[in-house]
């Protein structure tokens, strides 16, 4: 119990929370900028495979740190065009849109990398962000600069849901597509821009692993945390500021089951098999998202198509 209540006060262990929170804060915003329009992307795993890839990528073939960023954001804009077209323009499915999208971006980020690297045995490295130390605030300080950017977009993208016209037509199209339509809004033109906006984001969750988390491509790096941001709207109630004490949390859990791992000291004094410090993060992740949810506000016309001029 000690030594646990020790680990929480190290600065060391919080500057890995944030960490691990970074990539769940700006996938998690961009699962909630397209479910404010009504649209559920599912193909946000896949996403940010791709976007790791390419950013990384670009990086790799000469470009800078930022460029890569930007082609991440690019090729996640990408696929949330591909996305739009499916479910806002052709009314498919949106659980098969995403689940679709999610194999595609996979198997093609693979692909890329096979045929860019047919001869490697392992990744090659690239220099990655660096922390910014000149920053005088404590653990941030041990951050890299993708890291200031999520937690920025957090409340600017509150401002824009809440205190911009354009946030009142996202939402009023994730509510009440039809009354939207009767204002003169085009309810497919809003939605498509929600979804490639958050696809962006989604691309940028995927490039920090590999841009600053990382230094290289690995397969299988995102290891489910797109599914994670999908249950992180949930917790949030649909709510930026919540999103982010929803990622926090989750970094926490994960954080803390890596830190007793390392120590080999057990959960509150208690001695337990390693495989329950791997489902810790999940379970208590699991609670949460359950007492959340049964309170949850969700927009009204989420993942339901909307056909110009239907009442």
């Amino acid at each position: 119990m000690a030594e646990t209540l020790e680990l929480l006060a190290e600065a060391p262990f919080w500057v890995a929370v944030l960490r691990i929170a970074t990539p769940l804060i700006l996938g998690t915003l961009g699962v909630l900028l397209c479910e404010r329009a009504g649209v559920l992307n599912l193909g946000i795993e896949g996403i940010m495979v791709a976007g790791a890839f390419a950013g990384w990528l670009a990086v790799y073939q000469g470009a800078g740190l930022w460029a890569g960023v930007a082609v991440a954001a690019l090729v996640g804009a990408a696929f949330g065009l591909l996305h739009a077209l499916l479910t806002v323009t052709l009314s498919l499915s949106q659980h098969v849109s995403g689940l679709g999208l999610t194999l595609f971006a996979t198997s093609l980020a693979s692909y890329a990398y096979r045929v860019s690297f047919p001869k490697v045995d392992s990744p090659p490295t690239i220099q990655p962000f660096s922390e910014m130390s000149w920053l005088p605030i404590p653990v941030l300080n041990a951050q890299t600069p993708l890291t200031l950017l999520a937690l920025l977009l957090v409340p600017a993208l509150g401002w824009l849901l809440y205190r911009t016209p354009a946030g009142l037509a996202l939402r009023m199209v994730g509510e009440n597509p039809a009354a939207a339509e009767g204002q003169g809004l085009s309810v497919a033109g809003v939605r498509t821009a929600a979804i490639v906006a958050g696809s962006a984001l989604m691309g940028v969750a995927g490039a920090f692993l590999t841009l600053a988390a990382f230094n290289a491509f690995y397969f299988n790096m995102v290891n489910g945390r797109g599914w994670v941001c999908v249950a992180l709207v949930v917790f949030a109630s649909w709510r930026p500021g919540k999103a982010l004490l929803g990622a926090l949390l989750f970094a926490l859990f994960d954080a803390l089951q890596l830190r007793l791992q390392q120590a080999g000291s057990g959960l509150f004094g208690i001695d337990v098999p390693y495989q329950v410090y791997l489902m810790l993060p999940y379970l208590l992740s699991i609670a949460a998202l359950v007492l959340m949810a049964r309170r949850a506000a969700y927009p009204q016309a989420l993942m339901k198509p909307y056909r110009k001029g239907e009442r």
